[in-house]
């Protein structure tokens, strides 16, 4: 049980818990909750043992294993399965005593005990393990062996996130762990979490989310820790029963208060009265006062009606989205094509909401809508007096770091007036200040903002340009919920159109009446609802994995390719295609070989055995393990090249 009673923890000048008292029980799932900058964070950081409390006491069992999420960016030449493996800290360890006890030598028991370890650890399926999870997160197959440093900052914190996952933990804590991610992500991680049998603690803004992993809801607020059982659904009810039982009860005080008071004051000075007047000092000593329900102003804006509202406002016909050739590829290189021949209007007012698994295209369609990327072929037709508010899913795709959020505002006020015209510096500022951009925050550089501040500059960017058409891709990264309830309240009150990407299925319920499905390199209609659409994510994702599995598994003998019998040769391919094949087949063979002999090792050491066969058995077995793992990798670049020489012309 981790336990707190009456503990401080002061980070400078700001004391962020103030004699707070919580326990959490072994497996449960908790949901950490409070505003920006309550402390959640603080509160990790004391719950893994890099801060330690100022007063009170802190308690967590000194057994149980800690899983996290590393914070920092990370930077490896290992390949992403690798990344991933190294994650398990058991196994690590397992493998370092199997080192040891190896170039030691003489003492069969320890090394036998050490390949019993690795084995128990899971030496035989790290791979496998590792792997279902990066593909879980997003990944392609094709990707589970490129380095770490080949991908992006965003798709680096998911294999953090992976590594994590990785590792046998009886405590897991994720700091905000689905903002890198979209929706079919999401999702599994979802799944995955429910099946987490140690205590997990959350900290997360997406509703939907914490109500599907959490049992207990932890709230942070002024320093205190309150514990309320149940998801974030049900904190939330009970929390506004409380709130208004606490209004109504220092009403009620107050209103005595007062008439104790008026007593007082109105008899105090007669001698007859006098006796009775004291005593209503006294119990107005004595009263133990309630203090009134102060909760943070919750943070609203509104978009402003757009000035036009062109109908249709878009029009694609037979468009295809992609990215163009790099400036330095060869003359007559051909764009990358990723979603192709869309046919559709986007008519005024419409709320749509556009799905699709990671990698289909719903950035680069956004993108191309919003003129960052050119239409790689076909007519994307805008209406009238358009005028887009794009919200970017990196932020600082639209904003400029060592400039001030004034500044930004100001040269968009430039570019929307006519020359020789400016809006008022104070004007500016006051509007800024509607977005929670206050005193000296708008001289402050928009490097140093937070997420959630920058996210709340873009979103007053946009109000500010009357859009007609919004065009948000994952704007609710790094909101907070009570952002998260402001944007979809604007949004809802909004009269021009929305498209919009989000893995925020509590937004996208609240705001989009109609959804665009991105697959298979097109765009179709989608019927459902997304409860129905979680439903086809999963069943992809089972999909995916079932294939994979089926590529790895080696072939019998009877189930490879037959020869041709008119040209003696593999199906009549030509040399380069036959000799692929030949050594693929080659390889099929010896990984039946090695899994054979593996499965057998495996059911003699639940056999009584001699320290000096326990040794050679878990050796073979490691030896096993490390052929299986070389010649998998053969294998799936033997397949990549056939499938190259298949496609060819010259085959």
């Amino acid at each position: 049980m981790i336990t707190l009673k009456s503990v401080s923890l002061r980070r400078g000048a700001k004391t962020l818990l103030d004699q707070a008292t919580a326990s959490l029980n072994p497996g449960e799932r908790v949901g950490l909750v409070g505003r920006n900058g309550a402390g959640k964070t603080t509160l990790f950081a004391l719950l893994d043992g890099s801060l330690h409390e100022d007063a009170g006491e802190f308690s967590r069992p000194t057994a149980w294993r800690l899983a996290q999420v590393a914070q920092e960016m990370p930077s490896s030449s290992l390949s992403a399965t690798d990344f991933v493996i190294e994650g398990d800290q058991a196994l690590l360890a397992a493998q370092r005593q199997v080192q040891l006890a190896e170039s030691e030598g003489g003492d069969g028991e320890r090394l036998a005990n050490a390949y019993l370890a690795l084995h128990d650890a899971g030496a035989h399926d790290a791979q496998a393990r590792a792997q279902a999870l990066i593909l879980g997160l997003g990944f392609k197959t094709t990707e589970l062996n490129n380095p770490v440093d080949s991908f992006s900052g965003g798709w680096r914190m998911r294999l953090q996130l992976a590594r994590a996952l990785m590792c046998p933990s009886d405590l897991l804590l994720l700091d905000e762990p689905t903002n890198h991610l979209d929706l079919d992500a999401l999702v599994w991680l979802e799944t995955w979490l429910k099946r987490y049998t140690g205590t997990m603690v959350v900290i997360s803004h997406d509703r939907e989310f914490l109500d599907a992993v959490t049992t207990v809801t932890l709230h942070l607020e002024n320093g205190k820790l309150t514990r309320y059982g149940g998801n974030y659904s049900t904190f939330e009810e009970t929390r506004a029963q409380q709130i208004d039982l606490q209004q109504n009860a220092y009403l009620k005080q107050q209103e005595k208060i007062a008439h104790l008071q008026s007593f007082i004051n109105r008899f105090k000075a007669k001698a007859t009265k006098a006796r009775q007047a004291q005593s209503r000092v006294k119990a107005l000593e004595r009263m133990e006062r309630l203090a009134p329900v102060l909760t943070s102003a919750d943070f609203t804006f509104e978009f402003k009606e757009p000035a036009h509202l062109p109908n249709p406002m878009l029009v694609m016909s037979n468009a295809c989205f992609g990215y163009p050739p790099p400036v330095d590829a060869p003359a007559g290189t051909q764009p990358t094509v990723i979603v192709r021949r869309v046919n559709r209007s986007v008519m005024a007012g419409q709320r749509i909401g556009i799905l699709g698994a990671n990698g289909q295209g719903k950035s680069t369609l956004v993108k191309t809508i919003a003129r960052v990327l050119p239409c790689s072929s076909g007519i994307v037709s805008e209406g009238k007096g358009l005028n887009i508010g794009y919200f970017a899913q990196q932020e600082l795709d639209v904003l400029r770091p060592y400039e001030t959020p004034l500044q930004h505002l100001l040269r968009l006020a430039k570019e929307g007036l006519p020359t020789g015209q400016s809006d008022r510096e104070q004007d500016l500022r006051s509007f800024l200040g509607t977005f929670n951009f206050s005193g000296e925050m708008v001289r402050q550089t928009v490097g140093t903002l937070s997420g959630g501040e920058k996210a709340r500059l873009v979103l007053c960017m946009i109000v500010w340009q009357r859009p007609n058409l919004l065009l948000l891709d994952e704007p609710t990264n790094h909101l907070d919920l009570a952002t998260r309830e402001a944007l979809a309240m604007a949004l809802n009150e909004f009269e021009g159109t929305v498209m919009l990407v989000s893995h925020d299925r509590s937004l996208l319920r609240s705001v989009c009446d109609e959804f665009w499905l991105v697959t298979r390199g097109g765009m179709e209609d989608f019927t459902g609802d997304l409860d129905d659409y979680q439903r086809y994510l999963l069943d992809e994702a089972k999909r995916n994995r079932e294939t994979l599995r089926e590529s790895l598994k080696p072939k019998s003998e009877n189930e490879l390719p037959r020869r041709s019998p008119r040209s003696g040769g593999d199906s009549g391919a030509p040399g380069k295609l036959k000799t692929l094949q030949r050594e693929q087949g080659h390889i099929e063979k010896r990984l039946l070989d090695l899994q054979q002999e593996q499965h057998a090792l495996e059911a003699r050491l639940s056999t009584p055995l001699s320290a000096q066969e326990l040794a050679d058995s878990g050796r073979r077995l490691n030896q096993i393990a490390r052929e299986l793992s070389a010649l998998e990798e053969q294998w799936l670049t033997l397949s990549e090249q056939i499938d190259l020489a298949t496609r060819s012309p010259s085959s």
